[in-house]
């Protein structure tokens, strides 16, 4: 029974690690970008700890309603990456255009609007929720240990007490 049971968990966890390495490597070849929502602007749509895919899109190709992950203009506030809803698009009379964006969960608008020269940008395809914190507790070092380290002890410990077993096996086998 002990041994049904400890087949179980093992393939549960290697299974689960397949999941979570393909969840890191798929997007990569499709090309897309990862990013984990790390604040509640965007919650109810994409919520704390979430996994945000994203697609790298031509500039001219963002609509109002597209969510974007972008750097704000500097000295605007945020220090890092933004996910936010384009609220507005304006286009001057040059042809250039400028966006302003709002998190689902804020009442108004961010303070500030941006051009996105590059002329690609990141846009959300798809979130996943929960997975955002996996991937933040694998940039520490202890997390990245116990994550690591916990499945590969489990498959060294039961490696071994196959092949004592098979060796007790063996052992009474040989004839006296």
């Amino acid at each position: 029974m002990a041994r049904r049971i400890a087949r179980v968990v093992s393939t549960l966890v290697v299974a689960a690690g397949l999941l979570f390495g393909a969840l890191l490597i798929l997007p990569a070849a499709l090309g897309w970008q990862r990013y984990v929502i790390t604040s509640g602007s965007m919650t109810g749509t994409y919520d704390r700890g979430s996994l945000v895919l994203d697609e790298v899109v031509a500039v001219s190709d963002l609509r109002k309603g597209d969510v974007i992950t972008y750097r704000p203009p500097a000295g605007s506030g945020p220090a890092g990456l933004v996910t936010h809803r384009i609220a507005e698009i304006t286009t001057d009379r040059v042809g250039r255009r400028s966006f302003r964006t709002k998190g689902d969960a804020n009442t108004s608008a961010d303070p500030w609007t941006f051009a996105l020269p590059k002329g690609e940008q990141a846009r959300v395809k798809v979130g996943v929720p929960y997975i955002g914190f996996a991937l933040a507790a694998l940039g520490r070092r202890e997390w990245r240990m116990l994550i690591v380290g916990l499945p590969a002890g489990l498959i060294a410990l039961f490696s071994i007490a196959g092949l004592w077993r098979q060796a007790g096996i063996d052992a009474a086998a040989v004839p006296r």
